[in-house]
C-alpha cells in the first residue's frame, strides 16, 4: 500500500508479525536505514543482505517470501530509494528526479553503474574481459582487441593539421584521417586482427554505462569502423532488436493507436477501412489450424464460416484448459528445441503443444466473435460505408475495431518495426560526436537492407506455431524507434536529420529522429536479476506451477510479469515498486513514405525514402554529411583535441573503449552512450 499522507510506500509480508521471516524483514530493512542515511555504500548493502539470507528458517515458503523481500529491498536501497522504519512498518520512497541535466544524468549513471560493476564481477565476464586484452599472433603480427581502439595521440597530430587549414580545405583531409564504413556482426571474424566480431561487438558494449544483456526476438548488432588508421579500429556500436510491442507515445504518433483510429473511422467512415477490416480478420482466421479443433469435434466447418455464441464459448473454454495444462505441467525445453526434419511437422506439433493450443483457441474465439460481428454489421454481404458506420454505433462494434487494429499490429510490429537497442560511439571518436555518425548510420539504406536480407527467409515462430506450417512474412522495416539513456534531453539524437537526396532520394524529404514524448519510468530495469528469479520461485512455490516460462509465444515481457506476480503475493504495491522514476525520452524515424499505411496492412509495398538500390554507396555519403555537419566545426576546438589526445595506448593502457574491471585500478572510464 501507499502512505496516503506521503510518497512512502508501506511494505507488509503477508505473514504474522511474530513470524521470524517478518522479523528478519523489519530488522534489514532498520539496517538498510542506517546505511542509507550514511551515504548507501553498495558494500555495505550487499553485506547487510548477505548475511540477512545466510539465516534459515523451518517454514519453506516464508524462507522464499523472505529472500524475496530482501533482494527487493537491497535493489532499492543500492538505487537511492529512501527506506525506514515507522512503528514497526517498513517504508520505501524512491528519490525524486533531479531538475538539472547534468545531476540527473549523474543519478541515472550511478544507478546504473551499480549493475554493470555487478556483472564485470562475474568470473566468466572477467575472464572474457582479458582474453580479450591478451595479445595473440594474427598473421604475423601481435594482435588484441587494444589493436582496434584508435591511438588518440596519432588521431590528434591529423586533426591538428586538419584544424590549421581553412575551413573549405579540410574537408579532404578529415576524410583521409578518419574514413567509416560498417560491419555487420554474424559469426564472422575480424579481417585485421583475427578476433570474432562478436566479440569485439561484446566487448565494447560492456563500455556503455548499462550492463550488456542479450535481447529475445530478431537482432542485428553491426560496428562502425575506420578505415583511415591501421587496423581499422571501432568507431562505435549498434544494434537493432525486436520493439517493445506496447508503447502509447508511438503508437499515437503513427495513427496507429486503437483509440486514434476508431476516431477516424468515426469521423471518416470509407469502403477502404470497411474492407480492410473484413481483410484481416479472414486472413486471420486463414493462418490458424483448425484440425485438431475439428477433429476433436470441438469445431465444425460450417461453424467457421457462421459462428455462433456457442461456437465461441466451446473454444473460450479449451483455451482455459489449455493455459492451465500449459502452466501447470509445460517444460520450456520442450518449446526450445531444435528443429529437425520436416518443416511442416514440426511446427503441426508444436501447433498442438498445450501453450499454442490455447493461444490458438483463444485467439479463433476473439476472431469468430468479430467477424460475426462484422457479417451481422454488412447484412451478410459486402462490406459497406452504412455497414461501418452500424458498426461503429455499438460498443461491441467499437470493441471489434479495436480488436482488429491490435491484430493488425501485432502481425507487422515485430518484422516491420526494430528498436535501435544501441547506437553509440567508443573513444576517441566520441570526443568527435561518433555517436551522431554511429545514429545516422543505424538509419541508413544499408543497414534496412541488410535487415532485410537477413530476415527474408525467417519463419514467424508465433505466426507458425499458430498455423502449423511455416509463415513467412517480408521483412521490410518501415520504421526504427529508440529511447534516450536520460530524461532531460539527448545530445546523442538531437537534430539528427539525413537529407534523402544525399542519399538518392527525393530533394526535400529527410530521415530524422523524431521526439514522440517520454516514457513513463515504468518496469524492473532497477531490479536486479537475482531478485526477478526469487520473485519467480516465489511464485512457482506458493502456486505449484510456473507462471512465466521465458518462452516465445508466452506473452510479452516475461521479466516484468515475474516482478509483477512475485510482488502481488508478497502483498506489496507492484505498480508503485515498478516505477523506477527513470523516464526517457522516445523518438522514431519513419523509413518510409507510407509507414502508417504499411504497418497496418493497406499498403502492400513500403516507398522508402532512402532508395535501397544505392545501398553500397550509403556510408560513404552518410560519413561525408556528418563530416560536413558536425565533425568540421567540432575538430576547430583545442579542448576537443585534447580530449581525443588522451585517450592513447602507450602501457598501462587508460585508454577510454578499455573495459575497466572493477578494482582493476584507475583509468579513464568516460563510456560510450546507449540508446
Amino acid at each position: 500500500m501507499t502512505d496516503a499522507s506521503s510518497d512512502w510506500i508501506v511494505l507488509v509480508l503477508p505473514l504474522p508479525r511474530q513470524a521470524a521471516a517478518a522479523e528478519l524483514f523489519r530488522k534489514l530493512a532498520q539496517r538498510f536505514a542506517v546505511v542509507c542515511r550514511r551515504g548507501g555504500s553498495v558494500k555495505a548493502i550487499d553485506a547487510a543482505v548477505s548475511r540477512a539470507l545466510a539465516t534459515k528458517l523451518r517454514n519453506a515458503q516464508h524462507q522464499q517470501a523472505f529472500k524475496a523481500a530482501a533482494l527487493l529491498l537491497a535493489d532499492l536501497a543500492r538505487q537511492g530509494w529512501s527506506i525506514g522504519l515507522s512503528r514497526g512498518v517498513v517504508r520505501v520512497k524512491a528519490p525524486p528526479p533531479a531538475s538539472d541535466r547534468v545531476l540527473e544524468k549523474e543519478r541515472v549513471q550511478q544507478q546504473e553503474r551499480v549493475k554493470r560493476e555487478e556483472q564485470l564481477r562475474k568470473p566468466s565476464v572477467a575472464r572474457f574481459v582479458k582474453s580479450m586484452e591478451r595479445r595473440r599472433v594474427y598473421r604475423g603480427q601481435l594482435v588484441s582487441i587494444f589493436s582496434l581502439m584508435r591511438d588518440g595521440r596519432e588521431l590528434a597530430q591529423k586533426l591538428d593539421f586538419a584544424a590549421s587549414l581553412p575551413c573549405g580545405s579540410r574537408r579532404s583531409v578529415l576524410s583521409n584521417a578518419i574514413d567509416p564504413y560498417v560491419q555487420l556482426v554474424s559469426d564472422g571474424r575480424c579481417q585485421t586482427t583475427g578476433l570474432s566480431l562478436g566479440d569485439v561487438w561484446r566487448y565494447f558494449r560492456h563500455t556503455w554505462t548499462t550492463p550488456y544483456e542479450s535481447v529475445p526476438g530478431r537482432s542485428m548488432m553491426f560496428l562502425v569502423r575506420d578505415r583511415g588508421a591501421p587496423f581499422e579500429p571501432v568507431i562505435g556500436i549498434g544494434a537493432l532488436s525486436s520493439p517493445i510491442v506496447q508503447l502509447g507515445h508511438r503508437d499515437r504518433w503513427l495513427g496507429w493507436d486503437a483509440d486514434r483510429f476508431l476516431d477516424a473511422v468515426i469521423q471518416a467512415p470509407s469502403l477502404k477501412i470497411a474492407r480492410w477490416l473484413l481483410a484481416i480478420v479472414d486472413a486471420a482466421i486463414a493462418d490458424i489450424d483448425v484440425s485438431d479443433f475439428i477433429e476433436r469435434a470441438s469445431l465444425s466447418r460450417a461453424e467457421i464460416r457462421k459462428p455462433t455464441t456457442e461456437t465461441v464459448t466451446r473454444l473460450r473454454a479449451v483455451a482455459a484448459q489449455s493455459a492451465t495444462k500449459h502452466k501447470t505441467h509445460a517444460r520450456a525445453q520442450d518449446l526450445k528445441t531444435a528443429r529437425t526434419g520436416d518443416d511442416r511437422a514440426f511446427w503441426a506439433k508444436r501447433a498442438r503443444s498445450s501453450l499454442f493450443t490455447w493461444r490458438r483457441s483463444a485467439l479463433l474465439a476473439d476472431l469468430l466473435e468479430v467477424r460475426a460481428l462484422l457479417s451481422e454489421a454488412f447484412g451478410g454481404g459486402k462490406p459497406s460505408v452504412h455497414g461501418l458506420r452500424k458498426l461503429v454505433a455499438t460498443p461491441a462494434g467499437v470493441r471489434a475495431v479495436r480488436f482488429v487494429v491490435r491484430k493488425a499490429k501485432a502481425d507487422r510490429v515485430g518484422i516491420a518495426m526494430a528498436d535501435i537497442s544501441v547506437c553509440g560511439a567508443v573513444q576517441p571518436y566520441n570526443a568527435l560526436l561518433g555517436g551522431k555518425l554511429v545514429a545516422l548510420m543505424a538509419i541508413g539504406p544499408e543497414i534496412v537492407e541488410a535487415y532485410q536480407r537477413r530476415y527474408a527467409d525467417a519463419e514467424s515462430e508465433i505466426a507458425s506455431a499458430i498455423a502449423g506450417r511455416a509463415i513467412v512474412r517480408p521483412s521490410n522495416l518501415v520504421f526504427l524507434g529508440t529511447t534516450s539513456l536520460y530524461g532531460l534531453g539527448s545530445s546523442q539524437y538531437n537534430r539528427i536529420r539525413l537529407p534523402c537526396d544525399r542519399l538518392g532520394g527525393e530533394s526535400g524529404l529527410e530521415l530524422r529522429y523524431e521526439e514522440l514524448g517520454q516514457s513513463e519510468a515504468f518496469g524492473s530495469s532497477h531490479l536486479s536479476n537475482a531478485t526477478v528469479e526469487a520473485l519467480a520461485d516465489l511464485t512457482s512455490h506458493v502456486r505449484e506451477r510456473k507462471e512465466v516460462r521465458n518462452v516465445f509465444g508466452e506473452g510479452v515481457s516475461p521479466r516484468m510479469r515475474k516482478a509483477r506476480h512475485g510482488l502481488e503475493l508478497l502483498g506489496f504495491p507492484a505498480n508503485a515498486l515498478l516505477q523506477h522514476g527513470r523516464k526517457r525520452i522516445i523518438y522514431g524515424i519513419q523509413l518510409a513514405q507510407n509507414t502508417r499505411e504499411y504497418l497496418l496492412g493497406m499498403a502492400k509495398t513500403p516507398k522508402y525514402l532512402a532508395p535501397l538500390r544505392r545501398v553500397s554507396e550509403a556510408s560513404s555519403n552518410i560519413a561525408q554529411f556528418w563530416g560536413e555537419r558536425w565533425l568540421d566545426a567540432r575538430v576547430e576546438a583545442v579542448e576537443v583535441r585534447e580530449g581525443v589526445r588522451r585517450h592513447d595506448l602507450t602501457c598501462p593502457v587508460r585508454h577510454g573503449a578499455r573495459v575497466v574491471l572493477p578494482d582493476q585500478g584507475e583509468a579513464d572510464t568516460t563510456v560510450g552512450s546507449s540508446r
